[in-house]
C-alpha cells in the first residue's frame, strides 16, 4: 500500500507540473489551421440568426441598414454583426480594473490630435452607441463609441474594448470565469488536493469510489464520461471553430436546437450532464448511507473537476481525443468488471464472482 500511495503521489505531481504548463498558454494557443473556413462558419451563423429571427437580420431584409464610414462608403451591418458579433445598442459589463474612453471625435485620436479621456469603473454597464471604421488607422481600423450608465459618451477602439468587458448576460459572464487562467490554475490546485485526500481516505476505509470501487450505478461513470466528452467538444469548437464559440459567447442560448451542430452537441451533452448528475445524486442517496453517500460525491465531484481541466486542456494539443477513446474504455470496462459480480464479501464489501473465500480479505461467505 506505501508503493501504491507514492506512485499515486508522484502521479499526481507530474500531473500538477504538465497543467500549469498547458494552462499557463492556454489562452495563446493559435486556432488550428486545419480549422473551418470562416465563410463556413458566417453561413452556418446567419442561418442560426434566421432561425433565431434575429431582429438585424429583419432589418436589413426590410430596409437596409447601413453606417457611414469616415470616408464616406457605407458598411454593412449585418455583414459587421456576421464578423464581429455585435452591433449598435449590444450591452456590455466592464470586467477589467476601469475602461479609458476618450471624448472627442476618433479622427482626432488617430491623427494624434490632443484629446481628453475618462474612466469608467469596473462593474458599471455600458452599451454600443456607434460604430466607425477607420482605415488609416494603423492599429485597430474599427471605433467604437460608448453610452455609460450616466448618459456620458467616449470612443475607443475595439481591441482595447473587448480585452477589458463582457457581454452583459449571466451565460457569458459564467463563460469568461471559467475561461480565466488564474481560475484554472486555482481548480487545478483544489482538484489535486481533493483528489489525494479523498484517495487516501478511501483506500483506508476501503469506501466507494467511482471507476475504483463503484457502487452499483451506471450513472456515476456516465457523468463522469459526459464530463470528459462535453470538455472535449468545448476545446474541439475553440480549436477549429472559434467564431462560432465567439457568437456563442456574445449570444449563449440554452435551447441546443437553435445551434449550429459543433454547439447543438456541445449544449446536448451539457444538458445530458444536469439530468445524468442529478440521478446520479439520487443513486448514490438510495444505495449509500448519509456519510458514506457524501465522501463518495465528492470524489465523484473530484473527478469529473480532474476530467474537465484534463481534457480541455490537453484537447487543444491533440492529445485529449486519444485520451478520451482510452478513458471511456477504461471506465466502461470497470464498470462491467465491478457489475458482472453477482456476490459481495460480509466483512470487507468486495465484490466476488461466487460464494466462498474473500480473496481480499480472507472471509468465508456462504
Amino acid at each position: 500500500m506505501g508503493n501504491w500511495h507514492r506512485t499515486f503521489s508522484m502521479l499526481m505531481l507530474l500531473f500538477l507540473f504538465f497543467s500549469f504548463l498547458f494552462t499557463s498558454c492556454y489562452h495563446k494557443k493559435e486556432p488550428s489551421s486545419f480549422r473551418l473556413p470562416d465563410s463556413l462558419q458566417e453561413v452556418q451563423i446567419s442561418r442560426s440568426l434566421c432561425a433565431k429571427g434575429d431582429t438585424i437580420e429583419h432589418s436589413v431584409a426590410t430596409a437596409p441598414h447601413k453606417w457611414a464610414q469616415s470616408d464616406g462608403v457605407l458598411l454593412d451591418t449585418f455583414s459587421f454583426r456576421l464578423k464581429h458579433h455585435y452591433t449598435q445598442g449590444f450591452n456590455f459589463i466592464v470586467r477589467a480594473d476601469s475602461l479609458t474612453l476618450i471624448r472627442q471625435e476618433p479622427e482626432e485620436a488617430v491623427n494624434q490630435m490632443e484629446v481628453d479621456s475618462f474612466f469608467v469603473a469596473q462593474g458599471k454597464s455600458i452599451a454600443v452607441a456607434n460604430i466607425r471604421i477607420m482605415p488609416n488607422d494603423s492599429i485597430d481600423s474599427v471605433w467604437v463609441q460608448i453610452v455609460t450608465e450616466d448618459l456620458r459618451f467616449g470612443w475607443t477602439r475595439e481591441h482595447r474594448l473587448l480585452e477589458k468587458v463582457d457581454p452583459a448576460n449571466p451565460i457569458s459572464q459564467f463563460i469568461s470565469m471559467f475561461s480565466d487562467t488564474h481560475l484554472l490554475l486555482f481548480l487545478i490546485v483544489i482538484a489535486l488536493i481533493s483528489v489525494t485526500y479523498l484517495m487516501r481516505k478511501i483506500m483506508k476505509q476501503n469506501a466507494k469510489i467511482v471507476h475504483l470501487n463503484d457502487i452499483n450505478s451506471f450513472y456515476p461513470m456516465l457523468l463522469a464520461i459526459i464530463v470528459a466528452m462535453a470538455a472535449t467538444f468545448y476545446a474541439t469548437i475553440q480549436l477549429f471553430a472559434p467564431e462560432m464559440w465567439r457568437e456563442f459567447y456574445f449570444h449563449p442560448s440554452l435551447n441546443p436546437f437553435l445551434q449550429p451542430r459543433l454547439l447543438n452537441a456541445f449544449l446536448l451533452l451539457v444538458w445530458a450532464m444536469v439530468i445524468v448528475g442529478l440521478a446520479a445524486v439520487d443513486e448514490v442517496r438510495r444505495l449509500l448511507q448519509s456519510g458514506d453517500a457524501l465522501l463518495y460525491l465528492c470524489g465523484l465531484a473530484a473527478v469529473c473537476a480532474v476530467n474537465y481541466i484534463v481534457f480541455s486542456i490537453l484537447t487543444l494539443y491533440y492529445i485529449g481525443y486519444g485520451l478520451l477513446i482510452v478513458y471511456v474504455f477504461y471506465a466502461i470496462r470497470q464498470w462491467r468488471k465491478r457489475n458482472t459480480d453477482a456476490y459481495e464479501c460480509g466483512k470487507c464489501n468486495a465484490r466476488l464472482k461466487r460464494k466462498g473465500r474473500c480473496p481480499h480479505c480472507g472471509a468465508m461467505n456462504e
